[in-house]
């Protein structure tokens, strides 16, 4: 290990290290909170000073974390939040945590991660550790950062260090949080993991080595297409089933019976997130480098995006059956949130289905009891829409309530009782009702 290395590495050691996080979003912000706990000090970067004053002020705009836990941590000096980027040569760790989307094409888009990484590279400074935690194609770190950062002269793994570690961010799960999460790392050179391996390893349960940041980026990929795959699966399934009388969560139910060989996946609306929608796409892309078509993962986006049609030719057939047309329907939303019980609507399938449901003429509303706005969409620019009181008038009136997201609050008894028309996609409702559609 060089000099420079174990200077850092005694730092990191003894929490003495200012940590960075670039990107204060669902997995920039937990990940502040982690370092802050285990008693490192942190400042926050991101460009929307909007969070910026938010969190100086000590307000919160992620539902798990508190603004009291904010305001500790403002009083003890021991965070602070800014769009001053020149301040990153005070870090000793710099963390990124920027979105890593696709572009209009269905292509990695890697502005976020490379104009972050350009930035670092005008305040770069000997002995400082740069982790990306972006998922994103293999290649990415080493390939892509990797030169932007050595364009000033300093070296990556001798003058300062490279490493990938991926994020594993799950909102709602409360059996697991950042620190309780595994968290897999791979270093430039020997360096660079040993220093990656030694500052995760001080705030998470355990730390997994592996050999390459290649290899940690195609982890990341991994984990993510295992579970497109597999829902694309049970979500042909549904349709399949659906058109034999079979029910697919009775189905999944009996061969989750089975101790072994067997996990559950379940049917819905389509994907969600910022991970699964997205991630698969990113090494389908790369492929291609390597004149390989990974035919397996596209047909399983295919199936998975197109679900939202599913739900709105349920819907139709739905209204049909009882003489009501799709145009000029009534139809309530309920949850746009991408999963249960949290405030992320990120990629939500419940945006494409409002989409479809206003371009055949219906006039949509939705109510999630976490996300009051629904606005600033880049795929949905028009898709401004404030989240309506869930009364039992409300109800009565709509010709349609589609359950997109299965809140736990909601009480789908009384739903069922007051709306005229269910389409459940979500098998919230599990007993059947005449006036309620699987979908």
């Amino acid at each position: 290990m060089n000099k420079l290395a174990s200077t850092m590495e005694k730092k990191i050691l003894s929490h003495e290290a200012r940590i960075g996080v670039i990107g204060l979003g669902y997995v920039g912000l937990p990940l502040v909170k982690t370092f802050l706990h285990k008693g490192f000090p942190v400042t926050g970067f991101d460009v929307d000073r909007r969070k910026v004053d938010m969190l100086n002020r000590g307000r919160s705009y992620i539902r798990h974390i508190t603004a009291n836990e904010l305001k500790k941590f403002l009083a003890a000096k021991k965070f602070y939040a800014t769009s001053d980027f020149g301040r990153l040569k005070e870090s000793d760790v710099i963390v990124i945590c920027v979105p890593t989307p696709l572009d209009g094409h269905g292509n990695p888009d890697l502005s976020f991660v490379l104009n972050t990484t350009a930035t670092i590279a005008g305040n770069l400074r000997r002995g400082q550790l740069v982790v990306l935690e972006s998922t994103t194609y293999p290649g990415t770190t080493d390939g892509a950062m990797k030169p932007i950062l050595e364009a000033g002269g300093l070296r990556a793994g001798l003058d300062f260090f490279l490493a990938f570690s991926p994020e594993r961010e799950d909102p709602g799960n409360r059996d697991y949080s950042t620190s309780t999460i595994p968290k897999v790392v791979g270093g430039l050179t020997k360096d660079c993991l040993r220093l990656a391996r030694a500052l995760y390893d001080e705030i998470v349960v355990k730390t997994v080595p592996v050999s390459s940041t290649r290899a940690a980026e195609a982890t990341k990929l991994l984990e993510n297409i295992f579970r497109s795959v597999n829902i694309a699966l049970v979500n042909e399934l549904k349709i399949i089933f659906d058109r034999m009388g079979i029910d697919i969560w009775e189905v999944i139910r009996g061969a989750s019976s089975k101790p072994f060989g067997f996990m559950p996946f379940y049917p819905g609306p389509g994907l969600g997130g910022h991970c699964i929608p997205i991630d698969p796409f990113y090494l389908t892309w790369k492929a291609k480098e390597f004149d390989y078509n990974t035919r397996f993962i596209e047909l399983a986006g295919e199936i998975n995006t197109r679900m939202p049609y599913y739900v709105v030719d349920r819907t139709i057939a739905g209204l049909n059956e009882r003489g009501k047309a799709i145009k000029g329907a009534n139809v309530l939303v309920l949850g746009i949130a991408y999963k249960k019980d949290i405030d992320d609507p990120r990629e939500s399938p419940s945006l494409k289905i409002i989409s479809l449901l206003r371009e055949r003429g219906a006039r949509v509303s939705y109510n999630d009891p976490y996300i009051a706005k629904s606005a600033g969409h880049r795929e949905y620019p028009g898709l401004d829409l404030n989240s309506v009181p869930l009364t039992a008038a409300r109800l009565k009136r709509a010709d349609a309530v589609v359950i997109a997201t299965d809140h736990s609050v909601y009480d789908y008894k009384w739903i069922v009782k007051h709306a005229p028309l269910v389409i459940d996609t979500r098998n919230a409702v599990r007993a059947k009702r005449k006036n309620v559609v699987k979908a």
